[in-house]
């Protein structure tokens, strides 16, 4: 993940510490109460998100803090832990952000002893110590792309309206940002904070988990035409038709990975396996490895009508014009083929990229590859599968059973009945190549209609 005050440039440098997923063999209940005196079951909950890969580059959620609540825009990301806002502590060094900066009180300030603080160090540093049992939780936390922010741990209200209806305001601990290094301080930030999704303990997901308010799942449907949602709880989650693939314990700790893959494109494949595969929703495109990337940009060039030319666009590194300039990625789509990954993990579970999920239209009117050398920013073997690449996908990161789930969907239709009745009728299966023995699918007609 990195600050979206700057160009994207990746995951966290320094890795986060991994709590091991407890895996069940059967749908967790949920609901409201159970009986008279019977406690709360954990529910769900639905935000609408904002944003787009292009030409904003991200996806946001508005969260309501503090007592009273306070709006703040916080940047969804799936690739960290920690949430954090820039605050007046006072601030040493802060963007310009779209609220007044969180003011915090040093009865919300959580102490170095507690767990959490101790969570925190352990995936941030490794080391966690105490001088003083009053002392304050500090942390730093660095990006790949240079950036930073330095803080403390404080707890404060969260109002989270829930699908039984009920609003709840759990304490939860998040950061507070007071110097930051990221992008222009003289630039407008879009956000004023990160909503850290991965699955440490210190996450706000694994808090609200523990709090017994949703179970350990979030999923995420970013919508191509911009906006979506995110859920927190399994209510919305399509068992059934999803394809779900084991969460991998990979070299890169407790990102959410499938583990490898092997990369076809057009249908055949591109003699590409092993690639070490990481959802983050904190990247707006995608990251391959050098060998993979240089493979996949040999295969597409070979695969052009002689109507696109080459062009030099400020917005990406590699991109094409047509005889007019393009509109939408609609526009050049049939001059392109899908991607699609093959993970070991789930039994040959697939994962189509089709063009919309890796190019851009620039304002230019070129379409361009929305998929870099993660190698030129310090990735090494690392392919990270960022937003451009999961929009219209529902993508479910499910800690209960320990998988990773992803489905076709309409991300633009927000659910605001919290159930999949009416709404799973907007899902489809994947539109792969016929391709390792698998048939070819179809979408429901409304999928289609929305996608011509």
């Amino acid at each position: 993940m990195a600050p979206r005050w700057a160009p994207p440039a990746g995951l966290v440098l320094l890795m986060l510490l991994l709590t091991p997923a407890t895996v069940r063999g059967d749908k967790p209940l949920r609901g409201g109460p159970s009986g008279a005196g019977a406690e709360l079951e954990a529910s769900s909950a639905v935000f609408p998100l904002y944003g787009d890969v292009y030409p904003h580059g991200l996806y946001y959620v508005a969260m309501n803090i503090g007592n009273p609540p306070r709006p703040y825009f916080l940047d969804v990301d799936t690739g960290s832990d920690l949430t954090w806002l820039q605050c007046d502590a006072p601030c040493i060094s802060c963007n310009k952000v779209p609220h007044p900066l969180y003011r915090p009180t040093k009865s919300k300030l959580v102490p170095c002893v507690d767990q959490l603080c101790a969570s925190l160090h352990g995936g941030l540093t490794g080391r966690h110590k105490c001088d003083s049992p009053h002392q304050q939780c500090d942390y730093e936390i660095r990006y790949a792309d240079q950036g930073s922010s330095i803080g403390v741990l404080v707890n404060d209200s969260f109002a989270v309206r829930l699908a039984n209806t009920s609003v709840v305001h759990p304490s939860l601990a998040f950061g507070c940002g007071y110097d930051q290094h990221v992008g222009s301080s003289s630039d407008v930030a879009p956000t004023d904070g990160v909503l850290g999704l991965g699955s440490g303990s210190i996450s706000l997901l694994s808090q609200l988990s523990q709090h017994g308010i949703t179970k350990n799942v979030v999923g995420h449907c970013l919508s191509l035409r911009g906006g979506g949602f995110l859920f927190f709880g399994d209510d919305l989650v399509p068992y059934s038709r999803a394809t779900w693939t084991p969460m991998a314990r990979s070299a890169f700790r407790n990102y959410y990975s499938p583990g490898s893959a092997s990369l076809y494109f057009g249908g055949r494949s591109l003699g590409v396996r092993s690639m070490e595969v990481v959802f983050d929703s904190g990247s707006s495109f995608t990251y391959f490895a050098a060998q993979p990337y240089q493979t996949l940009v040999t295969a597409l060039k070979g695969e052009l009508s002689r109507t696109l030319k080459e062009v030099s666009d400020p917005s990406l590194p590699l991109c094409w014009k047509g005889k007019k300039p393009f509109k939408t990625v609609l526009d050049v789509k049939k001059e392109f083929k899908s991607l699609v990954l093959s993970f070991a993990n789930g039994k040959k579970a697939l994962m189509e990229i089709p063009p919309e999920n890796y190019l851009i239209v620039t304002k230019y009117g070129n379409a361009c590859l929305g998929i870099l050398n993660g190698s030129e920013v310090g990735l090494k073997d690392l392919n990270i599968l960022g937003d451009v690449t999961m929009q219209d996908q529902m993508v479910i990161y499910d800690n209960e059973r320990g998988q990773i789930g992803w489905i076709r969907a309409p991300c633009d239709r927000i659910p605001n009945d919290n159930t999949i009745h009416e709404f799973e009728e907007g899902y489809c299966w994947p539109q792969f190549p016929g391709i390792i023995g698998l048939p070819d699918e179809d979408c429901p007609a409304y999928y289609r209609s929305n996608k011509a």
